[in-house]
This record gives C-alpha cells, structure tokens and sequence, in this order.
C-alpha cells in the first residue's frame, strides 16, 4: 500500500450505544468498556485519514499502548447515545498521543475523559521511529 505524504485530520467523533453486555446489572457502563471505546475512536480517526491498521501492518508497522490514563465523571447507560471525540495531538519520532472525551448525545454531558500514548514497534516487537506521515502537523 501506498501511504499518503502526511495525516490531514486530527480529531473525529464516533457515535456509541452502550450494548447491554457492556453494563452491569443496573444498566452503568463498566469501566472496563472505555479504553475498548478509545481504541474505535483511533481505529475511526485513523481511517478519516484513509489508513487501516491492517495496512500499517501489512507494511510492518504495528503500535502498541504504552500508557493510559482514564477519568470518571459520570455514568454512562446501557442504550444512550454518546459521542466520543478522539484527537491525535503530539506526535514525535518515539510516540503519539491522543486524547478522548465521551460526552452524553442528549446533553453534552461529559463521561469520561482518557488519553493515550502510543509508541511503535516492528515485526520483530522491536520499537522503531513514527513513520513520518504520520505527524500531522
């Protein structure tokens, strides 16, 4: 595959609805549900920008989750619509990072908030440099 030259887009927004297997039995979203929710939110950004995983790891260019951080401000429910916004920020040669916010569809209410940083590695699970197209600045 040919990749393009640089990233152009920087922030994207899913829709969710919470599935009934992601709450508990009072119908709150498990925490454990969200960093699941960041990964689509990435996985979708990265595709705004004409990319799929698959490809970068056809290419031998795979990203792993180095750090994350998450923070609660109020539930989420079983069958509400969110909006998750996911936004690339720095993007240096050992990382990128992201943040995410998931707010209620209703209100605007946020959820949670997260970031993450990403960092690369090859094939062989070694860690290598950020592509340059991918720096979108």
């Amino acid at each position: 595959m040919e990749f393009p030259e640089r990233i152009t887009i920087d922030k994207h927004v899913i829709e969710i609805r919470p599935r009934y297997c992601d709450t508990d039995q009072g119908g709150v979203v498990h925490h454990s549900v969200y960093p699941v929710w960041f990964e689509m939110g990435r996985t979708e950004l990265l595709r705004e920008n004409g990319l799929a995983y698959k490809d970068l790891e056809e290419a031998g260019i795979f990203f792993v989750i180095a750090r994350l951080s998450l923070r609660y401000r109020q539930p989420a429910f079983y069958d509400e619509v969110l909006k998750l916004e996911t936004s690339c920020g720095k993007v240096t040669p050992g990382k990128i990072e992201h943040t995410y916010e998931l707010r209620r569809g209703s209100d605007g209410m946020l959820l949670v908030e997260g970031s993450s940083i990403l960092a690369c590695i090859d094939k062989n699970r070694k860690v290598m440099r950020i592509p340059k197209f991918m720096y979108h600045e």
